[in-house]
């Protein structure tokens, strides 16, 4: 129930519960939503290149819904280290719009491509590297395992969770 002095992003917070979350392949269809999404939330720094790959990793890339409407999104590439003998997944973005935060869609994207690593590829790595002052997003990974690595004077800092 909606009420006058209510805004929107807390309605969808206390009836979050009614609402359909889901996430969903990425295709070269739907590929232009989630440019658009990034777009919004990180600016243009990601290349066409960064898409192109993400519609070859197959499951290591997905779009977050909530009511049928794509509201963020994961991009992953893959890689092996040799020396290492190690599979790495590096989380390249992840993005949810601001009205749709605090809903569980990032915690689902994050979810499946640690699901996907385990089953997939065993004895991986996944890799993620954030901006050190982005207090929100370094609680967020370091909740759900990721531990930093590298230098904590820099900008940013890469954080790894092995599999």
């Amino acid at each position: 129930m909606t009420t006058a002095n209510s805004t929107p992003t807390d309605n969808a917070q206390q009836n979050s519960k009614y609402f359909r979350k889901a996430l969903n392949d990425l295709t070269p269809n739907n590929i232009g939503q989630l440019k658009e999404v990034n777009k919004v939330l990180l600016g243009d720094e990601l290349g066409q290149a960064v898409y192109d790959d993400a519609l070859k990793v197959g499951d290591f890339a997905k779009l977050a819904l909530f009511n049928d409407i794509i509201v963020g999104g994961i991009i992953t590439a893959k890689s092996t280290v040799a020396e290492a003998k190690k599979n790495k997944v590096e989380i390249v973005s992840l993005a949810v719009l601001p009205a749709y935060q605090k809903l569980g869609l990032g915690t689902m994207l994050l979810d499946h491509i640690i699901n996907t690593s385990e089953t997939q590829l065993a004895g991986s790595e996944i890799h993620v590297r954030i901006p050190t002052k982005d207090t929100a997003a370094v609680s967020f990974f370091t909740k759900r395992g990721f531990a930093a690595s590298g230098d904590p004077k820099s900008d940013t800092q890469m954080f790894v969770r092995t599999i």
